[in-house]
């Protein structure tokens, strides 16, 4: 599969924040003939690319154990929102520094 021009958005998103807060990036769209991609990026812009998911943030160990337990392939729109929602619940549940929130998109 190939992405398109992926480090375009690394170079928009590097930029060292103010506080010098170092930026995980997860970025998801659609491949010119419609397939969904995912991919994530270090603070370096050294790419990782999963079929299925990918996490970021403060508590990725937690998050990563939560969605390989409760994904499943070929999930409809409701239940991947389901499904979504409650790995972020427990995820940040597990690490004092997620604290609390999200929004979920499902594409």
């Amino acid at each position: 599969m190939a992405l398109p021009r992926p480090h375009d958005p690394q170079n928009r998103l590097d930029e060292r924040d103010p506080n010098g807060i170092e930026k995980k990036k997860v970025i998801a769209g659609l491949d010119e003939d419609g397939t969904p991609y995912i991919t994530g990026m270090d603070s370096l812009g050294a790419m990782e690319t999963s079929k299925d998911f990918m996490v970021a943030g403060t508590a990725p160990n937690s998050l990563w154990g939560v969605c390989e337990s409760f994904y499943r392939p070929d999930l409809g729109p409701d239940d991947l929102f389901e499904t979504i929602s409650q790995c972020l619940l427990s995820g940040v549940d597990r690490d004092a520094l997620s604290g609390w929130g999200a929004v979920v998109y499902v594409m």
